[in-house]
């Protein structure tokens, strides 16, 4: 199976299976003699890790990462240092129950990669979908949490900003809220709101979609390229790799549509030091490159396909029947989603930073001092 890299120069390989015994995750390009900090890559895995509370998927996985290779402890400094060399990272799987799926090895989930992935290789993990399940992600955000150590001076933030027709009210936005409750969302009286929702979903056995807002301060101007290396691609793509995402938007977004040139052009002023811009519209980018303000990217999660309602399905060899999804699973997988969308952000940020100075000697822009 290929296709298990994600970038450049800033590349990493995930590994693993949702049943196997672990997953991990290869990263490749991190430049040497970074400061390395375990705890920081435990720490996002802390964030996205399953079971942290009733609106998620109650698997229970420690998801305790040990580092592999591509770090030194120097006794010349103080804690570890990368090397230069792939790091590799290894997170052990300890929950798993396969047999939760032994009644549906020989049917096709709807909603689910089950009858693509079949037709493909004709071969699946039916346990918990394999290589297409979300535990993969466990392995992204590790990756991520390298990306954040390569670039200085970039804060990644997200938040929910959408469960179902239900959104925040972008006036109580408050990025301190973010880890104050179970919902990763910036707007706390809108995550009061969405705990009966969600329990009413839960009990019923039924599931919800979400939208994730993903902001990157700090990013300078001129990362990115003008037509195959677009920031903003680069950003879509990554965002539409990770499961159940079926939409992505960059800054105004799908809102573009509605206006008129005169209302989504953002002015431009002079700054002390560089040019400013009066509004972002463009979510940061411009003609695939980065203009210095907020990069904001939006990806909408459709609803958990495993969900406890019968629902009309076919056996691998073609029969009509009915399915019941049993097993733990989310009833709103764009809760743990917000720890992911942030790790791919800071992996597509790392590569273009190192795509940046590679091919003009410089970090940041040119022309005015910043």
């Amino acid at each position: 199976m290929s296709h298990n890299s994600f970038g450049h120069m800033f590349r990493f390989t995930t590994w693993g299976e949702s049943h196997g015994p672990a997953l991990g995750v290869v990263v490749d390009g991190c430049p040497p003699d970074l400061p390395f900090d375990l705890a920081l890559v435990q720490r996002e895995l802390d964030r996205r890790r399953p079971g942290q509370s009733k609106y998620t998927t109650q698997r229970k996985e420690p998801d305790q990462v040990k580092v592999l290779s591509g770090v030194f402890e120097d006794d010349r400094t103080d804690g570890l240092r990368t090397t230069g060399t792939p790091i590799s990272l290894i997170i052990e799987n300890v929950d798993q129950r396969s047999k939760d799926y032994s009644e549906i090895r020989d049917k096709y989930r709807p909603g689910h990669a089950d009858y693509t992935y079949d037709q493909k290789y004709g071969i699946r993990d039916y346990r918990g979908g394999g290589r297409s399940s979300a535990r993969e992600t466990a392995a992204r955000v590790a990756a991520g949490a390298v990306a954040r150590q390569v670039l200085s001076g970039v804060t990644i933030r997200a938040s929910l900003v959408q469960v179902g027709p239900h959104k925040i009210d972008y006036a109580n936005f408050d990025w301190d809220q973010v880890d104050q409750n179970d919902f990763f969302c910036a707007d706390a009286k809108a995550a009061e709101q969405w705990a009966p929702y969600l329990d009413g979903l839960r009990k019923s056995g039924n599931s919800v979609g979400a939208v994730i807002e993903v902001v990157a301060e700090g990013v300078p101007a001129g990362w990115g390229a003008p037509i195959y290396g677009k920031l903003s691609a680069d950003l879509a793509s990554a965002m539409m790799s990770i499961n159940a995402v079926k939409a992505v938007e960059i800054g105004a977004g799908f809102e573009a549509a509605s206006l008129t040139g005169v209302e989504n052009a953002d002015e431009m002023r002079a700054g002390q030091l560089a040019p400013y811009f009066k509004s972002n519209n463009a979510g940061g980018i411009l003609g695939g490159i980065s203009n210095g303000d907020p990069v904001v990217c939006r990806f909408a999660v459709k609803p958990t396909s495993s969900i406890l309602t019968p629902r009309e399905t076919v056996t691998t060899d073609n029969r009509n029947t009915d399915i019941v999804t049993k097993g733990r699973h989310d009833p709103c997988v764009g809760i743990r989603a917000v720890p992911i969308g942030e790790a791919m952000m800071a992996c597509v940020l790392a590569d273009h930073f190192l795509r940046h100075r590679g091919q003009t000697g410089r970090d940041g822009p040119t022309g005015f001092e910043v």
